[in-house]
């Protein structure tokens, strides 16, 4: 797993139905452009620092991350790791009091919010133009209509920030995003970095949609042998396979080869494998 062109995302989530409070579920993916993605779901005790550190102790790279502080102390750390911001976090609070402001549309489009909330959204409308292109060409077009909305959305944030209080959801929003501000740029370097860690998010909501089963994984092992369990089914999804077909052809294989054989054979099992079964497979919407 070790790759200095590996882009990672990283999402750290409670799970809220086992009975331990302190139980989190963290969750790992690749980037969109890796030729073999895969999804991780990791079970720990906690939030700190020790468990992301010693996940990615062997990878290097650039991780897509929420701002947890936990993942720039990390990246202090180390010369070969660099975090970047999620801006889906960054729009959150600006679009949530947009939201808030129901019909009085006359005065939220004078306010801070909504200002901020717009530049954002012009952002992400560029960035869907780019979706398609080589990252070396992504790279080029976001140098040329996004980093100047960039140094917009900054600057006009940094000038209100003494004209609204602290506290005020506004005021925390405007704080959030300055204090990010290093991160939220990263993507400006690389395209092959995306503005978001939604992969990450949307990976998690397998678990937090079937919340209500956790009530059976009550012990430490139980919650690990769920996160394995959700690693392959999702890893499996994300290369196109069927989790149920996947899941049987390999408890049908793995018999076959004894604990002390080379474990050479199991680079055929791996998702990406081009000797799955076709049952494994699912058809793509061109074949339909």
């Amino acid at each position: 797993m070790s790759s200095t062109q590996m882009k990672h995302q990283l999402k750290y989530e409670r799970m809220v139905a086992l009975p331990d409070p302190g139980v989190i579920l963290w969750v790992y993916r690749t980037g969109s452009l890796e030729a073999h993605p895969f999804v991780l779901y990791e079970y720990q005790k906690g939030r700190k620092a020790d468990y992301p550190r010693q996940f990615l102790k062997d990878c290097s790279g650039i991780c897509v991350t929420d701002g947890y502080e936990v993942y720039h102390s990390i990246a202090r750390e180390r010369n070969d790791l660099t975090i970047a911001g999620c801006w889906s976090h960054a729009r959150r609070d600006f679009a949530d009091v947009v939201k808030s402001a129901g019909k009085e549309k006359g005065s939220v489009q004078e306010s801070i919010c909504y200002k901020a909330f717009q530049i954002i959204q012009t952002m992400f409308r560029y960035e869907q133009g780019y979706a398609d292109m080589p990252p070396e060409e992504s790279l080029e077009q976001r140098k040329r209509n996004v980093a100047p909305l960039v140094a917009a959305f900054f600057a006009y944030l940094k000038y209100e920030q003494g004209h609204v209080a602290p506290k005020m959801k506004t005021g925390r929003a405007i704080s959030y995003c300055i204090n990010q501000e290093s991160f939220l740029r990263v993507f400006l370097t690389d395209g092959a970095v995306p503005m978001t860690n939604n992969a990450a998010e949307q990976s998690i909501r397998p678990f937090t949609l079937g919340r209500k089963n956790w009530y059976l994984i009550d012990t430490s092992g139980g919650a690990k042998s769920s996160a394995i369990a959700y690693s392959i089914a999702e890893t499996a999804k994300a290369n196109n396979l069927k989790p149920y077909e996947y899941f049987k052809y390999l408890l049908e294989e793995l018999p076959k080869h004894g604990e002390f054989e080379d474990p050479s054979y199991l680079d055929e099992l791996l998702p990406w494998s081009e000797k799955l079964p076709g049952c494994c497979q699912k058809k793509l919407k061109s074949e339909s």
